[in-house]
């Protein structure tokens, strides 16, 4: 998979994507941390997305826990406005709570690392 970034709503894709930044710079396969935030900043930029991606980049999304799916689905619709092509949306923990189910109604390609057990 061929990605220039990586990201999410912040705070719980912030480890995520700056882990998985850090590892692919020591690999020389360097992909790009981003943020995207919770509100667009009130002065500066005033953009809801952080880092050095641009519209028409590859990027994936990540959480750390899904739950309603309200916050990954939240990053996507910020990712698809700011004009990239998400290629897949990934999650640590599935709390099976409907999250994943909402989810795919705005990305095709989705992975979930683990699950809560019910």
């Amino acid at each position: 998979m061929n990605i220039k970034g990586i990201g999410g709503l912040t705070l719980g894709a912030d480890p995520i994507a700056d882990a998985v930044a850090y590892t692919s710079y020591l690999k020389k396969k360097s992909i790009e941390a981003f943020v995207v935030r919770k509100s667009a900043k009130s002065h500066g930029t005033m953009q809801w997305i952080e880092g050095n991606i641009a519209a028409g980049d590859s990027v994936v999304i990540v959480d750390d826990v899904i739950t309603t799916g309200k916050s990954t689905i939240e990053a996507i619709a910020r990712a698809k406005e700011a004009g990239l092509e998400i290629v897949k949306v990934i999650a640590l923990i599935d709390r099976q709570e409907a999250g994943r189910e909402a989810i795919k109604h705005w990305a095709m390609t989705w992975k979930r690392l683990s699950r809560e057990k019910k």
